[in-house]
């Protein structure tokens, strides 16, 4: 069974893919590789004055910019529109697997690490500010992560994408950048000024999981518009195993972190501490 508007195959994305160029395909290609070497960079000029920057990191810095470029300008752009399924997995490294590894290469720290003093202290200043304290909570975060796939995969909004170039750059610029703020706002790995308790955020992840999961299981027995139904069954078990896979590190993340904030202190620093 196929939705009421079927899903153009080689062309599902007519209006938008006609307008990729190789040539925008080469600036794109050219952004993400100065952002890695951007990195690399920030990294020297912080080895000078700080502990040597982990090579750990700079593995999650290069494989998130993967994730997140392999959706925009990479084969997976180029087959997605005419494939569900490819179109999930690209959500996945987008929206979930990218932001994640891009969080444990904890950039902001870095910034702050590389940048000029007083330049680091008007970025400590905004991310402290009120606007960034309410994005940054994690039910708001939640909330644009979870509820923007919920408007996305629910409505005509997916296929109003396929045939608008500055649509298209918008929802997928929402989906990484909701997913960052969102993993941030759950394990604080880098730079968090407004931190919340365990049990709230514990909460809330268990909630954006589940909203998840519904979501993958609607669009297994819904398909979004123009997709047809083997192809949203596939990309709906992906998202929802995919998903899940992704999701078990933030729980697995933010539960380590909870057991080592909560777990008994040696007795000799409690003898200490008497002293």
């Amino acid at each position: 069974m196929v939705s009421n508007h079927s899903f153009d195959h080689g062309a599902g994305m007519s209006g938008a893919s006609a307008s990729w160029t190789s040539w925008d395909l080469f600036i794109g290609g050219l952004i993400f590789a100065f952002l890695i070497l951007l990195y690399m960079v920030a990294a020297r000029v912080s080895n000078r004055n700080y502990r040597t920057w982990p090579v750990y990191r700079y593995l999650c810095w290069v494989a998130g910019m993967l994730c997140v470029g392999l959706p925009l300008i990479g084969p997976l752009a180029r087959l997605a529109p005419a494939n569900f399924t490819i179109h999930m997995l690209g959500h996945l490294l987008l929206g979930m697997l990218g932001p994640l590894l891009i969080a444990f290469s904890t950039p902001m720290t870095l910034l702050l690490r590389s940048t000029p003093l007083l330049f680091a202290r008007r970025i400590a200043r905004l991310l402290k500010s009120k606007p960034a304290q309410i994005v940054a909570h994690p039910a708001v975060a939640a909330l644009l992560n979870i509820g923007g796939l919920w408007v996305l995969y629910t409505t005509g909004l997916f296929m109003d994408m396929h045939h608008s170039l500055l649509l298209h750059i918008v929802v997928h610029f929402h989906v990484f950048a909701a997913g960052y703020i969102f993993t941030v706002s759950m394990i604080y790995v880098d730079v968090a000024p407004h931190r919340h308790s365990f049990q709230a955020r514990a909460i809330i992840l268990v909630i954006a999981i589940a909203g998840h999961g519904i979501l993958s299981k609607y669009i297994y027995a819904h398909p979004p518009d123009g997709v047809p139904s083997e192809q949203a069954k596939l990309g709906g078990m992906l998202m929802y195993y995919g998903g899940d896979a992704i999701e078990l590190i933030l729980v697995f993340w933010l539960c380590m972190q909870w057991y080592k904030s909560a777990r008994p202190r040696p007795a000799a620093s409690i003898l200490q501490a008497l002293d």
